[in-house]
């Protein structure tokens, strides 16, 4: 199993339309082959810049194969979804872990 993690800046003015439109971007990956779960949590520490807020989603994923073929065959259009709703009031940053053996 893998972890897509997503960690997002927001601006704090947008949270809650952002958090509401996270939910349901978050549900149409899940329905993508191999996801397996997902969660978003805000993040405490360390504390987010003045006015913005911080979120982290980790998608549980079966194996690499599952995320180059997201990467390869959804990211570009899914991210353009986000790009278009929110522009640069939203800032990601992405990682990619592994259980360690």
């Amino acid at each position: 199993m893998i972890v897509y993690v997503v960690d997002l800046d927001v601006e704090a003015a947008i949270a809650g339309e952002y958090l509401s439109w996270l939910r349901a971007h978050m549900d149409e990956i899940l329905t993508l082959p191999g996801f397996l779960g997902a969660g978003i949590f805000e993040r405490l520490e360390p504390v987010a810049e003045p006015g913005r807020v911080e979120f982290s989603v980790h998608y549980r994923l079966r194996d690499r194969e599952a995320f180059d073929v997201y990467l390869r065959d959804h990211a570009p259009r899914m991210r353009e979804a986000g790009l278009r709703a929110f522009g640069d009031r939203v800032h990601a940053r992405r990682s990619l872990l592994q259980a360690a053996q």
